[in-house]
Protein backbone atom coordinates (compact mmCIF):
# COMPACT_ATOMS: atom_id res chain seq x y z
CA UNK A 1 0.00 0.00 0.00
CA UNK A 2 2.81 2.25 0.78
CA UNK A 3 4.31 1.48 -2.90
CA UNK A 4 0.89 2.41 -4.20
CA UNK A 5 0.53 5.86 -2.21
CA UNK A 6 4.35 6.64 -3.18
CA UNK A 7 3.36 6.01 -6.89
CA UNK A 8 0.44 8.27 -6.77
CA UNK A 9 1.98 10.81 -4.99
CA UNK A 10 5.04 10.95 -7.82
CA UNK A 11 2.15 11.24 -10.22
CA UNK A 12 0.56 14.08 -8.65
CA UNK A 13 3.78 15.78 -8.42
CA UNK A 14 4.60 15.24 -12.01
CA UNK A 15 1.46 16.79 -13.15
CA UNK A 16 2.36 19.56 -10.89
CA UNK A 17 5.22 20.45 -11.66
CA UNK A 18 4.33 20.14 -15.89
CA UNK A 19 0.91 22.56 -15.30
CA UNK A 20 2.98 24.84 -12.85
CA UNK A 21 0.44 24.93 -9.90
CA UNK A 22 0.76 24.51 -6.35
CA UNK A 23 3.89 25.80 -5.21
CA UNK A 24 5.25 23.91 -2.27
CA UNK A 25 2.96 21.94 -2.24
CA UNK A 26 4.24 20.28 -5.24
CA UNK A 27 7.88 19.44 -3.59
CA UNK A 28 5.84 18.62 -0.34
CA UNK A 29 3.75 15.62 -2.45
CA UNK A 30 7.26 14.51 -3.70
CA UNK A 31 9.11 14.65 -0.14
CA UNK A 32 6.10 12.55 1.31
CA UNK A 33 6.41 9.91 -1.53
CA UNK A 34 10.22 9.52 -1.13
CA UNK A 35 9.57 9.07 2.95
CA UNK A 36 7.11 6.68 2.47
CA UNK A 37 9.21 4.77 -0.18
CA UNK A 38 12.25 5.11 2.21
CA UNK A 39 10.41 3.59 5.32
CA UNK A 40 9.29 0.73 3.28
CA UNK A 41 12.76 -0.45 2.51
CA UNK A 42 13.70 0.38 6.10
CA UNK A 43 11.06 -1.41 7.57
CA UNK A 44 11.22 -4.70 5.10
CA UNK A 45 7.62 -5.20 5.31
CA UNK A 46 5.92 -6.21 2.02
CA UNK A 47 2.63 -4.15 1.91
CA UNK A 48 -0.16 -6.66 0.28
Amino acid sequence: MLWTIAVVLIVLWGLGFAIHIGGALIHLLLVLALISIAYNLITGRRAV
